[in-house]
């Protein structure tokens, strides 16, 4: 027997009990007559005595060839401790053991495994399983394995069955990129993997699966950044006989539930804002709502007054900031410069201080009086000690850099509070985009959404102006699902692939399975998919999901620690009916 426990459970009421005990040895302290070892797994930390007057010689010799990771067992006596350490949960007891033997030995880790380490992202990614050794990463994991079983409890409860989908797949033209793979069966054609199982959970629809949902894989080809791998994992989910308002109704009670069980917040119910409200008065999709600097349009009231900066402008919006009047020049000065960066991309920035004893100071006072500032203000819904901020330009520029100042304002003054949860549906999105480049339109969720009834006599005409029968879910300006009403009826489905500019022969080629399914008797039907990761990063507090993946890519998309992607062999390449272009 290597273990009657771990090294997490034991409490002052086992006291006197002979145990044995088996983990990986986190940190040695040897005084002369006592050496204690700290002996940790992924339960907890347990300190062990050795105490030299009572212990065989060769048992203190074998405690002081230990070094950091050495694997061991040791048999012993639970005591209680002298000195106590309320820092851990073990720390009122120690163990005072009988015997001691090396399991295997650890070279010397390359960094410091513990909560505060001294290795850098790059080496603890090629050492990945050591780092998963830390307790903090650990822990991340573990918040992952209870989110998915709360999931599986509450889809299992709202009568779902889980359903896994292909992962070799037909490459389609929507979306990201696909990664390829070539089939050595079949030569010169690939499969794709899926971006999401959107085609097939569709397809269960058709076959009478009325809830389905999957924790599945998926990859784009995309660009990395902190919220995103090239494969991750989404909670899919499918429903038929159902309208919007059943789908949100559904997967609320989904994430109130996770909220419940998790963390012990009751979240409210969860309020509803168009796209098009959105993009107004927060200029994003995915507004967080902790706390207010609500856009207000300045258009009206700023133009024609000789300030060619805005008098040229598509659009003017300002921003209230409250208590903030008292900015210096200095600080001013920075925030101008912050807006000009490449990323955010504007001219400069205007403001206005409205000073607690009502007067009024702004960057333009050359060109607007008291009474047109005070127009200002009373449009912002400013009050006395405020800080108005304005941005003028190209409207969809605009609108993007007030979303950034805002947010950047709201983390300055130290208003997202990351333990406080603010839920919101977004509903009704533009159906189409319009792509400069490629000269045609393009769905901008995908083309088996739904548009909205009433707006499907201006397919043909204005589709600019087709909402979509979609929806996303964003909490704390994180977009952590969306989904939509799909199109259920062939010809529905024709009349928006011909929108999308698909010619009936390219709309069979792609997807002439999913339209000859509808042929069959496909149900109404509607879903949503939950970015997984994303849920868990949000759940533990930081922005990055790469710590609640075991074994994540590099922002390179790398795995360093296997090598991949890596070179393949000629002969590999060969069978594949594969020849790489000289570079």
């Amino acid at each position: 027997m290597h273990r009657t426990h771990t090294c997490g459970e034991l409490r002052l009421q086992n006291v006197g009990e002979k145990v044995i005990l088996s983990g990986w040895v986190n940190q040695i302290r040897d005084k002369g007559g006592l050496i204690w070892i700290d002996l940790r797994d992924r339960y907890g930390i347990i300190q062990i005595l050795i105490e030299e007057s009572s212990t065989d010689t060769e048992t203190i010799a074998k405690a002081r060839s230990l070094g950091r990771e050495f694997v061991v067992k040791t048999e012993g006596t639970v005591s209680e401790r002298t000195s106590k350490n309320d820092k851990i949960p073990t720390g009122e007891i120690e163990i005072k053991i009988n015997s001691l033997e090396i399991l295997n030995p650890s070279k010397v880790p390359p960094f410091l495994i513990a909560e505060e380490t001294d290795g850098g992202e790059d080496l603890r990614m090629k050492y990945r399983y050591l780092d998963l050794r830390r307790p903090n990463i650990l822990s991340k994991l573990q918040l992952r394995h209870k989110l998915a079983s709360e999931v599986r409890k509450y889809l299992d409860g709202q009568k779902f069955i889980e359903v896994e989908t292909p992962v070799l797949i037909k490459s389609t033209p929507e979306g990201a990129r696909d990664f390829l793979v070539p089939s050595r069966m079949n030569p010169q054609e690939f499969y794709a993997l899926p971006q999401s199982p959107q085609t097939f959970k569709q397809l269960l629809m058709v076959s009478g699966f009325d809830k389905y949902y999957q924790i599945v894989k998926c990859f784009r080809d995309e660009d990395l950044r902190a919220d995103r791998q090239p494969e991750f994992t989404q909670i899919d989910c499918e429903m038929s006989f159902v309208e919007r308002e059943d789908v949100l109704q559904t997967f609320e009670g989904m994430v109130k539930h996770l909220f419940k069980e998790i963390k012990g917040v009751e979240l409210p119910d969860f309020p509803r804002m168009t796209y098009q409200e959105a993009i107004e008065n927060y200029g994003s999709d995915k507004p967080d709502l902790r706390f207010g600097m609500k856009f207000s349009e300045l258009d009206q009231l700023a133009k024609g007054k000789g300030f060619k900066v805005f008098d040229d402008a598509e659009k003017i919006i300002a921003i209230s900031v409250e208590n903030c009047a008292n900015y210096t020049r200095k600080q001013l000065d920075e925030l101008t410069e912050w807006v000009k960066r490449p990323q955010i991309g504007m001219k400069g920035l205007i403001y206005v201080k409205y000073n607690q004893d009502g007067s009024l100071k702004s960057s333009v006072d050359k060109f607007f009086s008291q009474e047109d500032l005070k127009a200002w203000v009373d449009k912002c819904e400013s009050k006395p000690g405020n800080l108005i901020l304005v941005l003028a330009g190209e409207t969809s520029l605009t609108r993007k850099a007030m979303n950034q100042l805002r947010l950047e304002m709201g983390d300055r003054l130290g208003l997202r509070n990351r333990e406080e949860y603010q839920p919101l549906w977004v509903v009704d999105f533009p159906l189409m985009e319009y792509d400069e480049e490629m000269g045609r339109w393009h769905a901008m969720h995908h083309p088996f959404t739904s548009p909205v009834a009433k707006d499907m006599e201006k397919l043909k005409d204005t589709p600019k102006e087709v909402r979509a029968n979609a929806y996303d879910m964003v909490i704390n300006g994180i977009e952590i699902g969306g989904g939509s009403i799909r199109i259920h009826d062939r010809e529905i489905q024709q009349i928006v692939f011909d929108a999308l500019g698909f010619t009936k022969e390219e709309a069979f080629e792609q997807f002439g399975f999913l339209l000859q399914a509808f042929e069959y008797g496909a149900p109404p039907h509607g879903g949503i998919a939950f970015g997984f990761d994303r849920i868990c990063a949000l759940f533990g507090g930081v922005d990055s999901i790469r710590d609640f993946i075991a074994f994540p890519k590099n922002t390179s998309g790398r795995d360093v620690m296997i090598s991949s992607p890596s070179k393949i062999d000629e002969s590999q390449l060969k069978e594949l009916h594969i020849s790489l272009a000289k570079k």
